[in-house]
């Protein structure tokens, strides 16, 4: 049985996926990627009595930030986290592609920024920051080995069956050599919470991801798009 509550809240036109953590028992929660259905993320923490903890963002494409400023609107006192590689892109609306888009958006700044190998503590979870660019220049996943079932927020590092779209100027053989040498060290029941589609397993993703799994061989290969 999860000793946690997470919430996905899906929203167009990039069907980005973003999450809402708690633990059962407390009042305060984790809002992880808002996208641009801020509106739900905010009914279901009134619905469920919850105040925000703190703003994760895994990388600062626009469909992970779009809800950003809503949030940090009512939940003025939740730190916005975000890897130091990717900062800029939160007031950047070239560099977070909302430019390119013709709806140019920005988020507040980071309130804190993390790297690799960081430990951070939020409404009751530890997480171990991993820093994974390829798909954006400073991507990081949260791993979360002490909850149950463990878990990692994957952002769009590392999808079922895929991984994050490198032709807007990422870097496949990158994000590949992050994932295999970041990600697959992990438990195989470790589940993967990421920023696109249904959640997964790294024991699943490790054995039959097509583009980086066991039998995928070092593959320079980029993917289609996820």
């Amino acid at each position: 049985m999860a000793d946690y509550e997470i919430e996905r809240v899906i929203s167009p036109p990039f069907e980005e996926v973003s999450y809402v953590l708690w633990k059962p028992g407390r009042e305060d929660a984790l809002v992880v990627d808002p996208g641009f259905d801020p509106r739900t993320i905010l009914r279901l923490l009134d619905k469920e009595e919850l105040s925000v903890a703190a703003i994760l963002n895994t990388h600062g494409h626009v469909d992970h930030i779009a809800g950003n400023r809503a949030i940090k609107e009512v939940f003025r006192d939740a730190p916005l986290v975000i890897g130091q590689g990717e900062q800029h892109l939160l007031t950047d609306a070239e560099a977070n592609l909302s430019a390119g888009f013709g709806l140019p958006i920005t988020s507040p700044p980071a309130d804190r920024t993390v790297a690799d190998l960081d430990r951070i503590e939020y409404a009751g979870f530890s997480f171990l920051v991993r820093e994974i660019p390829g798909h954006s220049p400073g991507s990081v996943v949260f791993v979360c080995e002490e909850a149950e079932p463990p878990f990692l927020l994957g952002g769009d590092v590392l999808f079922a069956g895929s991984v994050g779209r490198t032709d807007l100027g990422g870097d496949f053989a990158l994000l590949a050599r992050g994932i295999r040498g970041k990600l697959w060290t992990l438990p195989e029941r470790v589940v993967v919470y990421p920023g696109h589609g249904p959640a997964t397993t790294i024991g699943h993703e490790r054995q039959s991801n097509p583009f980086v799994g066991v039998h995928a061989g070092q593959s320079e290969t980029a993917p289609g798009e996820p």
